[in-house]
């Protein structure tokens, strides 16, 4: 199987994943994009109402953001490939609104085989995990993200998927570009947005490093 054909049909099938209940009142299913051969792999945490209308991640503010600080950091937003922890949007309804929710650790775990297969059928050099969603898929466990962003961490050795044995790729811990949206003032927002930013360009580090070897 080509990893080409792989994306194809794991997104045909996450189209019909009922592995947990999120899926009940969503829009769709928001699979992962980028290319096949993607260096780096950004993962968020879950699409938003934005994301689950047009079946497409980080489309919505955050996404902006990330584009934008992608670019100031040197990472070719064209050669990554996006995608989030948990692939259904996880809300709350209050009249017209639909308020987010964060996901529980449950609907990560039963999300986490897509997660899996993605990372078995791109096998980039560098997966950036952004928030604390993120990280737990990611890892496998609950990561503190402020004790361990800005530096390689190994990802954990986890099962062959369709023969194929993941190893050898690093991780690196990060906020989730939302986070940054929330602060409540300008000079916040400012200073988080260099951090992040700084956290990018390390990972831009690390696919020249690894590009190199």
């Amino acid at each position: 199987m080509t990893r080409a054909t792989s994306l194809f049909t794991l997104r045909e099938e996450a189209a019909h994943c009922r592995a947990c209940p999120l899926w009940k009142g969503t829009t769709q299913t928001v699979f992962g994009e980028g290319p096949q051969d993607a260096q780096v792999m950004l993962v968020g945490e879950q699409p938003g109402d934005k994301e689950d209308l047009a079946g497409h991640p980080f489309v919505g503010p955050a996404g902006a953001m990330l584009d934008r600080a992608l670019k100031e950091a040197g990472v070719d937003r064209k050669k990554t490939y996006v995608t989030n922890a948990v692939k259904h949007f996880k809300f709350v309804p209050r009249g017209k609104i639909r308020l987010h929710q964060k996901p529980n650790t449950p609907e990560i775990r039963a999300c986490r085989q897509w997660y899996e297969s993605e990372l078995a059928a791109i096998k980039p050099d560098l997966v950036v995990a952004m928030g604390a969603t993120a990280a737990q898929c990611v890892l496998g466990k609950i990561t503190p993200i402020n004790r361990n962003r800005g530096r390689p961490l190994d990802l954990p050795e986890g099962p062959k998927i369709e023969g194929i044995k993941i190893e050898g790729i690093k991780a690196l811990v990060t906020v989730h570009p939302s986070y940054i949206l929330r602060q409540q003032d300008d000079e916040s927002r400012a200073r988080e947005y260099a951090r992040f930013v700084d956290d990018l360009r390390i990972a831009a580090a690390l696919i020249r490093s690894a590009h190199a070897a």
